[in-house]
């Protein structure tokens, strides 16, 4: 059985988020909760948010145990780019990219 979670439109670049992804990837999902409550990164804490809300719908929607699921796939995907300007030299206007991204993590008891 597999259960997953989504968290859209995250403020912080793939990049960055697919750090913390990998190092979750394959674990068993108890491992994962402590491994990420180490994480010295802003992005460990959205991870871990997205994995709680995986563990509760694997709990309460088909009543599975936290002890037995394990992380089969963790990917953090680009979303939309805020595109905004930011005066430069001379009248012209320098961009300025805002990205944001897509956690998906899920879960499964094989």
């Amino acid at each position: 059985m597999e259960v997953r979670a989504i968290t859209r439109n995250v403020r912080m670049s793939a990049q960055k988020m697919r750090e913390v992804t990998r190092q979750i990837q394959g674990l068993n999902a108890v491992q994962a909760q402590a491994v990420l409550a180490v994480v010295p990164r802003k992005s460990a804490r959205w991870v871990a948010k997205t994995l709680k809300s995986a563990l509760a719908n694997a709990e309460n929607n088909q009543g599975l145990k936290p002890e037995t699921l394990r992380i089969k796939e963790a990917v953090a995907g680009a979303a939309t780019t805020l595109k905004r300007f930011v005066p430069k030299a001379r009248g012209s206007a320098g961009p300025i990219l805002k990205r944001t991204c897509h956690i998906k993590i899920v879960l499964s008891d094989k």
